[in-house]
């Protein structure tokens, strides 16, 4: 599968990468040494936390492999004539002027403007050009906006 990351949120996942294989499997292996020598593991609260941390911080080492593995990296372009992953839509709807960068599913932030190039919204937006009405399908009903720019 195919992670679309812009090249800021490729470095980040690097970053939380080397802390988790380098420092937090330190940890959680001190942790660990430190529950077993209280002897008894089957009743021992504290080794079994420090299993299930194990756990969750291998799962997320092994997850962000994967994103890294399959990144395709969005690169930033200059003026397009078309909507497409890693552009910067200005929209309008109801006469409301908002801003919309279309972003993999991995970086999506709704509270930021970045949404997901999979999403009902990111999905009418991809190939349209600047001037083109679009219609979205949304819980409440559909919706139009406007495309007043694309950056």
């Amino acid at each position: 599968m195919t992670h679309y990351l812009t090249p800021g949120r490729l470095e980040e996942l690097k970053q939380e990468l080397q802390e988790l294989k380098l420092v937090k499997r330190a940890e959680v292996a001190d942790r660990l040494k430190r529950a077993k020598e209280l002897g008894d593991l089957s009743e021992n609260v504290e080794y079994q936390e420090a299993r299930e941390e194990q756990g969750q911080v291998e799962a997320r080492i092994y997850e962000i492999e994967e994103m890294v593995k399959n990144a395709s990296v969005i690169q930033p372009t200059g003026k397009q004539d078309q909507v497409r992953l890693g552009s910067t839509v200005v929209a309008e709807r109801n006469g409301q002027e908002m801003k919309f960068r279309i972003v993999g599913s991995n970086e999506t932030r709704p509270e930021a403007g970045q949404i997901s190039n999979e999403s009902p919204l990111g999905k009418a937006f991809l190939g349209h050009k600047s001037g083109d009405s679009v219609k979205v399908k949304t819980p409440s009903g559909e919706t139009t906006y406007k495309i007043v720019g694309i950056e």
